[in-house]
C-alpha cells in the first residue's frame, strides 16, 4: 500500500569474443547491447528516476572516441537512452548495420563492454548530474573510469577530510564523486607506477602505453580504495584500456550476481534478470559474496578477489521483501514463508473461525505472501479435518464425511485498483476525497455482519493508504471485522545502511509510540532520549548508540500494533479494526541469511 524508496540496480556485459563472432552465431553484433537492454528492463522497479549506460570499443585508435554514454531523467529512462543510441543506425542500411567490422570500426556504441545503472535516489538529490555511469576523463586510456552502483555510504564526511586532506579536490560533496574520486586516484597511481616500472626496462611510446594496459593491477586499486568506506554497496567499474570489475561491501547489504561462461560475463542486482536474459538455469548463476570482487581484464580473463575481509553478514532484509524479484527461486519461497509464518497470531485474531473468514490481499506485491498464508491455512484445515476423521472413525456418516471435507478457505480478490492520482488534482479534501476511491472493492463477496475480513499488504510504513483509503473502502462490504496484516514487522527506525525509506515522525510505528508515551504519562522519556542522542553528536560512528530503542521498550509489539490500528481507523468505520505485523522472529526464520534488519 505504501511506496518505499527504492534501491538503484546495476548491469554489466563483458563480452569475450569479437563482435563478428555474435553477428555469426545470434546474427546481430548488438548481441551485448541487447543483453544489457533486457537486464535493465527486468530491473526496471529499481529505477523510476533515471537510467545510463556506458560501453567501451576496445579496438579504437588514437583520435577515436572510445568510451560512450547515455544518461536520462524520469519513468521512461530506459526506453530514451536506448532510443538515443540506435539514433545512431537509424540512416544506415540493413547490410551495413549487418557488418560488424564496420561497426566496431566506426559506429558508437558498438563495443564490447557494457554497463547499465538503474537510479533511485535515497538521498533527496535530483537532476540528470546524479543519474550514473559517472566518468573520470584522462588523455591515458587506462586512466580513465566509469564508475555505477548501488550504494549509501554512511561516513561520507570522514571520507571527504580524508581524501582533501591529500590534496584532492572532488567535484562534488557527494559519495558517488567521492568514490568516483578515490578510485580514480589510485587508479592514477597504479598506472604511474606501472610507466616508471616498464620505462625503466626500456620501453617508448605506445608499447609503454600497451604494456601499462596489460598489466594493471585493478585489484590493488580496489583494495587500496575502498578500506574505509561504511555503508552498503555494490560497485561496478570499467577502465578506458578495458579491464571491468564489481565488487561488494563486506556486510553482503548489497546484492549482486554473475554469470561466466566463454562468451560472456555478465553481472546484475537480481539472479532471475540473468536466467531470463541468457536463459539459463538457476545452479548456474553465482552469488558475489561479501567483500568480493569479480575482476575481468583487458584480455577477458576473469578470476575472483577477496577485495575487503568479509564482516558479520548483514545482508538486507527489506531487500528480500520489497525490492528483489519474487520470481527468484529462493526469495518466492521466502515470501510465502512470511505470510505463512502470520497465521497463528491470524487465527488468535478470528477466534480460528475459518468459516467466517474472507482472505485477500492488497497491493499485487503482497500476492506471494498471501499464497503462503492461504497454504498456512489450508494445512490448519486439513489437521482439523484429519483430526475429526479420527476422533469420530467409523461412526461418520457420508453426509458427515462430505461435509468435514468441503471446509475450505474462502479466498476472493476484494479489491482491485481502478484509478490512478494525477499531478493535476488539488491537495486537501478534495484529493483525500478522491484517494478514498482508488481502489474499488467486490461486493457481495463478504457476508455482512458476520465474516471477518483478512488482508495481507507487505508493508505498513506510514498508514497513510491505510488511513485515507484502504481500511474506508474495505469497511463498505460491512464485515464484522476487518484484519489488516502485514508481511513484515514494524518499521521503527531509518536504515542508512539498506534502505532509506522515511524521516522517523512518519513512521506510524514510532508515532504510536509517541502516543503511547503520552497515554502512559512517560513523555519524559522522550525528553531522555532527545539529550542522549544530541550528547552523542561528533562521536566516532563505532561509539554511537541507538537510544530511540528507549521508546519502544515499555510496550509489547502487540500493545504498539493495536495503537496503530487505533490511529489508522477512519472515524466513522462500522467494523472492528486490528492489525497484525510479521514478527521480527518471522522475519528471519523466513530470510534466515539476511540478518540486516
Amino acid at each position: 500500500m505504501e511506496q518505499l524508496k527504492h534501491e538503484c540496480g546495476v548491469a554489466m556485459v563483458r563480452l569475450l569474443k569479437p563482435l563478428e563472432y555474435y553477428q555469426e552465431k545470434y546474427g546481430t553484433w548488438m548481441y551485448g547491447l541487447n543483453k544489457l537492454y533486457l537486464m535493465m528492463e527486468k530491473q526496471h522497479n529499481r529505477g523510476q528516476e533515471g537510467a545510463g549506460l556506458a560501453c567501451l570499443k576496445m579496438e579504437a585508435h588514437p583520435g577515436e572516441e572510445y568510451l560512450f554514454r547515455e544518461r536520462a531523467m524520469g519513468s521512461g529512462a530506459i526506453t530514451e537512452i536506448f532510443d538515443a543510441v540506435h539514433q545512431n543506425y537509424k540512416d544506415l542500411s540493413a547490410d551495413v548495420l549487418r557488418d560488424a567490422t564496420y561497426a566496431k570500426n566506426v559506429l558508437p556504441f558498438a563495443g564490447e563492454i557494457y554497463m547499465g545503472h538503474l537510479r533511485y535516489s535515497t538521498t533527496g538529490r535530483s537532476g540528470l548530474v546524479y543519474v550514473h555511469p559517472f566518468i573520470r576523463r584522462n588523455n591515458w586510456r587506462a586512466k580513465n573510469l566509469t564508475l555505477c552502483g548501488n550504494f549509501n555510504l554512511t561516513n561520507v564526511d570522514e571520507i571527504f577530510a580524508e581524501i582533501t586532506a591529500d590534496g584532492q579536490h572532488p567535484r562534488k560533496y557527494a559519495d558517488t564523486y567521492i568514490m568516483l574520486e578515490q578510485v580514480g586516484h589510485r587508479l592514477d597511481r597504479e598506472v604511474e607506477r606501472l610507466y616508471k616500472q616498464f620505462k625503466a626496462e626500456g620501453k617508448d611510446g605506445m608499447d609503454v602505453t600497451m604494456a601499462i594496459e596489460d598489466n594493471l593491477n585493478i585489484e590493488n586499486v580496489l583494495k587500496s580504495a575502498s578500506p574505509n568506506w561504511d555503508g552498503g554497496y555494490v560497485i561496478c567499474g570499467l577502465t578506458g584500456s578495458g579491464d571491468c570489475f564489481t565488487f561488494r561491501d563486506p556486510w553482503g547489504i548489497r546484492p549482486a550476481f554473475y554469470y561466466a561462461d566463454d562468451e560472456i560475463v555478465v553481472i546484475a542486482s537480481e539472479r532471475p534478470v540473468i536466467q531470463t536474459a541468457l536463459g539459463v538455469p538457476f545452479e548456474t548463476v553465482q552469488e558475489l559474496q561479501p567483500g568480493q570482487g569479480i575482476i575481468v581484464n583487458k584480455a577477458g580473463e576473469m578470476h575472483l578477489s577477496q577485495i575487503n575481509e568479509p564482516k558479520e553478514v548483514k545482508k538486507c532484509s527489506f531487500e528480500r521483501i520489497y525490492f528483489s524479484r519474487g520470481s527468484d527461486k529462493v526469495i518466492y519461497q521466502e515470501r510465502k514463508k512470511l505470510g505463512e509464518n502470520l497465521v497463528p497470531e491470524i487465527l488468535k485474531s478470528i477466534d480460528n473461525n475459518i468459516d467466517n473468514a474472507v482472505f485477500s490481499f492488497i497491493p499485487n506485491t503482497a500476492e506471494v505472501a498471501y499464497y503462503g498464508m492461504i497454504d498456512g491455512f489450508e494445512n490448519y484445515l486439513n489437521q482439523k479435518k484429519t483430526t475429526l476423521i479420527k476422533e469420530k472413525g467409523a461412526s461418520l456418516t457420508q453426509e458427515e464425511i462430505a461435509d468435514i471435507l468441503s471446509k475450505k478457505v474462502r479466498i476472493e480478490k476484494i479489491a482491485i485498483k481502478d484509478i490512478k492520482l494525477r499531478t493535476f488534482i488539488a491537495e486537501g479534501n478534495s484529493r483525500n476525497d478522491l484517494a478514498a476511491h482508488v481502489y474499488d472493492v467486490t461486493y457481495g463477496s463478504v457476508h455482512e455482519g458476520k465474516d471477518n475480513l483478512v488482508v495481507i499488504d507487505d508493508s505498513i510504513v506510514r498508514g497513510t493508504t491505510l488511513r485515507q483509503s484502504i481500511i474506508k473502502i474495505l469497511d463498505t462490504l460491512n464485515p464484522k471485522k476487518i484484519v489488516i496484516v502485514s508481511s513484515s514487522p514494524q518499521i521503527r527506525y531509518p536504515d542508512c545502511y539498506g534502505i532509506d525509506m522515511s524521516r522517523m515522525g512518519e513512521f506510524i510505528a514510532f508515532r504510536a509510540a509517541v502516543e503511547l508515551l503520552k497515554d502512559t504519562d512517560q513523555e519524559h522519556i522522550l525528553k531522555d532520549v532527545y539529550k542522549k542522542s544530541k550528547a552523542q553528536v561528533g562521536l566516532p560512528k563505532e561509539e554511537i548508540v541507538n537510544h530511540v530503542k528507549e521508546i519502544y521498550k515499555p510496550f509489547t509489539a502487540q500493545q504498539i500494533s493495536k495503537k496503530i490500528a487505533e490511529m489508522l481507523t477512519p472515524k466513522g468505520t462500522k467494523a472492528d479494526v486490528e492489525i497484525i505485523f510479521q514478527s521480527i522472529e518471522g522475519l528471519h526464520d523466513a530470510c534466515p541469511d539476511n540478518k540486516g534488519d
